[in-house]
């Protein structure tokens, strides 16, 4: 039997506690209590990878001898960031901004030994090309999967795959919040292989 080191995942997501559980049944989830805002000048990229590594090094206190997962997304239309909507009337309002559009979603994860410190981190581009969208089909969308809490305003791992024109990345896991092959891969360097 395989004696690996204990997991946690930083995040109270629930589709990233699912997303984890495909790769290792067992772990434990805290929520890491940081700010999440931007940096001034800080690109996409950079507030995706620096918000993956300080929620990990958040929970190094309360699990002292972990691997703590962390991870995030910045969804960017343009110039434009598109955060968690939190209502109906915003989520119509992002869909139709992004309506015949380009999302790309920089989605990072790092995996940060608690006792050494000592971490690694990986990202994970996707690019969303969103089909041209009627008010009626946005309005019925939201209504139907409420992605209030969802960057960007839909759940590809729902009917929000019925947006799309097409995807281009290498991992469709990360569209949802975790990049699951990086993951398996920073993981095995750390003395916790999946397989």
């Amino acid at each position: 039997m395989k004696v690996h080191p204990k997991l946690v995942l930083a995040s109270s997501s629930p589709f990233r506690k699912e997303l984890l559980r495909k790769i290792c049944p067992q772990f434990d989830a805290a929520s890491p209590d940081i700010d999440e805002s931007c940096h001034q000048g800080e690109s996409p990229i950079e507030l995706s990878a620096r918000l993956a590594v300080e929620k990990a090094q958040a929970l190094v206190g309360d699990f002292p001898d972990h691997l703590i997962i962390g991870s995030d997304q910045v969804a960017m239309l343009g110039e434009i960031q598109l955060t968690k909507p939190g209502t109906f009337e915003k989520s119509i309002q992002q869909l139709t901004l992004s309506s015949g559009k380009t999302i790309t979603f920089y989605t990072s994860v790092c995996v940060l030994n608690s006792k050494t410190r000592a971490y690694e981190s990986d990202m994970d581009i996707c690019t969303v090309h969103m089909r041209q969208l009627s008010t009626a089909e946005i309005k019925y969308y939201v209504g139907q999967d409420k992605p209030y809490g969802c960057a960007a305003a839909f759940k590809s791992e729902g009917l929000g795959i019925a947006l799309f024109e097409k995807i281009e990345g290498s991992d469709p896991n990360a569209l949802v919040g975790l990049p699951l092959i990086k993951l398996a891969r920073i993981l095995k360097t750390m003395g916790h292989n999946v397989l």
